[in-house]
């Protein structure tokens, strides 16, 4: 029988975190696969694991039952691949936090359904915590109108996150507002978030929820708020006018050069670092209910979930459409990831 027989594939695998997942992953032998082959190869070569180089617009995936999509950004990359499992059957996973990615694969569902292939998008930090989180306070105010979410904690950005926020800032920011999804300035609304370690200061950015929470909860107004010092908020406030040159090609290039230096957190500042995460919901007579959680730092939490989608996946009988992680796993599906609290 060929060794890649239904096997699961990383793709982006020489990515910071789609390298993170490999080594975590080396045991299950699943095949490593880029666009750099120098890249792909040696870690295969290190890590026991099959290679394989394709570029994501001509993607290889004969003897693949799953893919773990690593290779951001996603609004370039996911389409194609996508497109790919669908027409194979083969089940799709990625760790974006992408709205419009989110959007758009949910929008694939009846034809996912048809061809018997789950779609399971953005399965790392975003949105997984926060996604089981809305859910779990969906079941305690069964009519819940507006949906606040905020996270607060992490100890560093990645070349490729920082890619995927140059993509996407020159969009400014977003929220749900009666059921819809808007655009507004970036840091639209400010308020204190009271975070299991105390109150922090937050600011509204356009985070994968605002796609992914109404899917899973119905809840038609939704925001998102990432912690920021004041000092923080009011500069980012002053350069907002500019942020859309961001969108000029040069400027751009540019700036993902600059980002490509990026290393990402080291082992060991993932292996100490925490987010903590809130989050709140209110109907119209203005009953409402809030939760915190805390869990390990954003990275090595993506590790965790991602793997554990992928076990659930190909262990559990299929599911086809399209999923957030919360309608595919249930709310308490972060309860099971070690040192989430």
């Amino acid at each position: 029988m060929d060794r890649e027989t239904g096997a699961w594939m990383i793709y982006g695998a020489t990515g910071y975190t789609g390298e993170l997942i490999a080594r975590a992953s080396a045991a299950d032998r699943p095949i490593l696969a880029g666009r750099n082959r120098t890249k792909v190869e040696a870690l295969a070569t290190e890590l026991g694991c099959v290679p394989r180089v394709f570029d994501v617009d001509r993607p290889q995936l004969q003897g693949v039952s799953l893919v773990l999509h690593c290779g951001g950004p996603f609004i370039h990359t996911s389409a194609p691949m996508v497109r790919a499992c669908l027409d194979a059957g083969v089940h799709y996973l990625d760790i974006t936090g992408e709205i419009s990615v989110f959007e758009a694969i949910m929008r694939l569902d009846s034809e996912a359904r048809k061809r018997n292939v789950t779609l399971l998008p953005g399965v790392g930090f975003d949105v997984v915590p926060t996604d089981c989180l809305a859910s779990m306070l969906k079941d305690r105010l069964s009519d819940a109108d507006e949906l606040l979410l905020a996270f607060e904690g992490g100890v560093g950005l990645s070349a490729g996150t920082m890619k995927t926020m140059i993509e996407g800032i020159g969009d400014g920011g977003a929220i749900r507002r009666d059921g819809k999804i808007v655009r507004v300035p970036q840091f639209f609304d400010v308020r204190e978030i009271p975070f299991p370690s105390g109150n922090r200061t937050a600011a509204t950015i356009p985070w994968g929820d605002v796609s992914t929470a109404f899917h899973t909860t119905g809840i038609p107004n939704i925001r998102v708020y990432r912690s920021m010092s004041p000092r923080s908020i009011i500069r980012m406030k002053r350069i907002r006018p500019l942020l859309p040159l961001v969108a000029f090609p040069p400027v751009r290039s540019f700036m993902k050069w600059l980002a490509s230096r990026q290393a990402g957190p080291t082992r060991e500042a993932r292996d100490r670092g925490r987010m903590q995460i809130w989050g709140q919901v209110s109907n119209r007579e203005g009953r409402n209910v809030s939760m915190s959680m805390t869990t390990p730092e954003g990275y090595a939490l993506t590790v965790l979930t991602a793997l554990a989608a992928v076990k659930r996946v190909l262990d559990e009988p299929v599911q086809a459409g399209s999923f957030t992680p919360a309608k595919r796993f249930g709310a308490d599906f972060i309860r099971t990831i070690p040192g989430v609290q």
